[in-house]
């Protein structure tokens, strides 16, 4: 799968402000791409990284999330980069209540703090306060229930996670979702690290379903045809 990312902020969730660009069509077609991954199981939680930062993990997530969203299922985003969590800046929502939030407090846990998003269908969970230990949260039993939980209210649940070689995080959360879609940058990501990172995963059993390339350039002729 090859995608196409602009950077100016403004443009990044290409699904919701340009539905009808080539970037969009990829992520729809990542989108089906997904159901087919395991027809007999269908996915229900999903998480995503990338082998090192500034990849494209973030924004690639988002634009997945507002698709499979525009496809009529509910679906719960959910920052899990308790390190560097961005997906409270691309959709505008405060970030002071969320994961952590749900993670240490019983009530919030039994009433998670959800939002809303300009998408019909789309909740956010953002990161919350950012703790000092994200591992040792993000691998607790507190956070099997968190799942478990949000499993319970919507047909598909996207975790965003910190880069695979950043730091144990990301590996900790691939023990406990049903899939993890590793996201490369074209022109950036080296191999090395690409295969350090599925190594990585691959030792912990994770179930790695396939690779996003992002910051790939698009064939002009197919702006000007779906123009």
């Amino acid at each position: 799968m090859v995608l196409s990312e602009s950077c100016k902020p403004s443009d990044l969730l290409v699904t919701l402000h340009n539905p009808r660009s080539p970037a969009s069509e990829a992520y729809r077609t990542l989108r089906t791409n997904l159901q087919y991954v395991s027809p007999d199981k269908p996915l229900r939680t999903l998480l995503v990284t990338s082998p090192g930062a500034e990849e494209g993990k973030s924004t690639t997530l988002a634009n997945l999330a507002v698709a499979v969203a525009q496809a009529e299922r509910r679906v719960i985003l959910v920052d899990c980069d308790l390190r560097r969590p961005t997906l409270h800046e691309l959709f505008g929502l405060p970030q002071e209540k969320g994961l952590t939030s749900m993670i240490l407090d019983d009530q919030a846990l039994s009433d998670p703090p959800l939002q809303e998003t300009a998408v019909a269908g789309l909740l956010l969970m953002t990161s919350g306060a950012l703790p000092p230990s994200p591992a040792d949260l993000l691998g607790s039993q507190r956070m099997d229930k968190v799942l478990a939980s949000l499993q319970g209210l919507a047909d598909l649940v996207l975790l965003d996670a910190p880069p695979v070689l950043a730091a144990s995080d990301a590996t900790v959360l691939a023990t406990k979702v049903d899939g993890v879609l590793l996201v490369v940058s074209a022109g950036q990501t080296k191999r090395e690290n690409l295969q350090a990172a599925k190594a990585r995963l691959e030792k912990v059993n994770a179930h790695l379903i396939g690779a996003v390339l992002t910051n790939a350039a698009i064939d002009p002729g197919l702006e000007r045809y779906y123009s």
